[in-house]
């Protein structure tokens, strides 16, 4: 058990339906299989959570994480004293939270950082807690060329070569060293996290891939990679590339804005996705929801995108590749 990878998950704002959907992935006790899970938040929004599911958990304060997660029948929380218990406010957003929620994300980075956490999640978050607390700029966010969007939902992978830009600049920002780089990051780190000689294709930008800009500003980087040894195909069909990828034919797709792979993955499977940022120093995964505010202290949210988020950060961290559901019998 010590030496697998530990992951740590951020509850998110603890007056949303965070606390409540860690617990319910953890209380499956699968992860422990996998890697040493370790939550990082407040202490007794989680034992808030667990009461209120009626399970029969444990959860236990921890301020060190080098003997977390190593039993099914506990919740170990790396518990600093960021939050007083009395400023959480369910189903309403608050700045102590959102201080608390920045301050977490910064302690989950440093855990990373320093090699005492392998993976990190971060849990349902509420942007206007941290607007009010002066924070949001603590959620890493994507820089183009250098870090890139990569969602994931079962066989259908997507990294964003651009993520949240005006679709009429990205003809213009695409080049071909910028391909390039995306190629080189996606392979080194698929490589990495166990999957050797990663299949990649590349989607067009324009119908068919038949465009100047496919010619000029995105062959020529799919060459460079191609010439470093790099698996990869394309540009091709944008209307094409996902199915081959779900039909498995290729690992990943790389899609060149931030529209063209979402409506893919949204209409080929939303729940139970899960979204990560590509190239960085460490495994950083999220979930696609918010806080929930509607259905707090309910106990009927979803715990699938985080629980994906979960297997997927043990699964790779350890060396294993992608996460696949254990085929039924």
């Amino acid at each position: 058990m010590q030496n697998k990878p530990v992951v740590a998950t951020m509850t998110g704002d603890p007056c949303g339906i965070g606390p409540e959907v860690v617990v319910k992935s953890l209380a499956l006790g699968d992860m422990y299989a996998a890697c040493r899970p370790v939550v990082v938040g407040c202490t007794e929004s989680v034992q808030s959570a667990v009461d209120q599911l009626s399970l029969k958990l444990k959860v236990r304060r921890v301020d060190s994480v080098d003997q977390a997660g190593l039993d099914p029948s506990v919740i170990d929380v790396y518990d600093t004293g960021q939050l007083d218990p009395k400023d959480i406010t369910p189903a309403k957003a608050n700045a102590a939270c959102g201080l608390a929620t920045a301050a977490w994300l910064k302690e989950m980075d440093d855990l990373a950082l320093t090699g005492k956490v392998q993976g990190t999640i971060m849990g349902p978050i509420n942007t206007d807690a941290l607007k009010m607390a002066g924070k949001l700029d603590q959620v890493i966010s994507v820089e183009t060329g250098k870090t890139y969007l990569f969602l994931i939902t079962g066989p259908l992978r997507v990294v964003h070569l651009t993520d949240h830009i005006p679709l009429r600049q990205v003809c213009d920002i695409i080049a071909p060293d910028l391909v390039y780089k995306a190629l080189r990051t996606i392979h080194d780190d698929f490589t990495r996290w166990g999957i050797p000689n990663p299949r990649i294709v590349v989607a067009g930008l324009n119908a068919h891939a038949y465009g100047e800009e496919d010619k000029t500003q995105i062959a020529p980087g799919v060459e460079r990679a191609k010439a470093e040894g790099i698996n990869v195909t394309g540009p091709s069909s944008p209307d094409s590339v996902f199915r081959w990828c779900i039909d498995g034919e290729y690992d990943v797709v790389l899609a060149m804005f931030h529209d063209q792979g979402h409506i893919a993955v949204k209409t080929w499977g939303f729940v139970g996705n899960c979204a990560m940022i590509l190239g960085t120093p460490y495994i950083h995964m999220s979930v696609a929801h918010g806080t929930a505010f509607d259905i707090v202290g309910k106990g009927i949210a979803s715990h699938e995108m985080i629980l994906t988020a979960m297997r997927q950060a043990a699964s790779l961290a350890g060396g294993h590749g992608f996460y696949r559901e254990p085929a039924v019998a």
